[in-house]
């Protein structure tokens, strides 16, 4: 199976990571990993005016901090996986990557905030679910 999973570096994520650990039919070398994190870009005002380089550095760094520990736990797991991070809106680079990437599942971490605070703050995961055809399993 070609799994496509979504972090952020959160708790959450850390969370649905244990969460596939402890079940075979998702976790294991017969399946295809990939992680994406995705970020919003830097206004161009601000990316203006602190130039290309920094916020180039910014984005690399970003993906990094939320990697690190996760090639560390694929490592400890002896399973690889790709890591992919992308600029833009979070919900539609998942669900694009999804779709263009023919995965056969996405599996992301949810904060669960509920339908007040999602209809006021919006949430990838809801997003995600709007936009994908493949199918999503949300962890909370």
């Amino acid at each position: 199976m070609k799994i496509l999973i979504a972090v952020d570096g959160s708790a959450y994520t850390k969370r649905m990571l244990a969460y596939l650990a402890a079940h075979d039919e998702w976790f294991g070398p017969k399946h295809s990993y990939t992680v994406i994190h995705g970020v919003l870009a830097v206004p161009h005002r601000a990316a203006a005016f602190v130039g290309q380089n920094v916020v180039r550095e910014f984005y690399e760094s970003d993906a990094e901090l939320v990697f690190h520990p996760i090639r560390a736990f694929f490592a400890q797991q002896g399973l690889e996986a790709t890591f992919v991070h992308k600029v833009g809106h979070v919900a539609e680079s998942i669900a694009e990557l999804a779709e263009d990437g023919k995965f056969d599942l996405v599996v992301m971490g949810s904060r669960g905030h509920g339908d007040i605070a999602n209809l006021v703050l919006g949430s990838v995961a809801t997003k995600v679910l709007a936009k994908c055809s493949v199918p999503v399993l949300l962890i909370r």
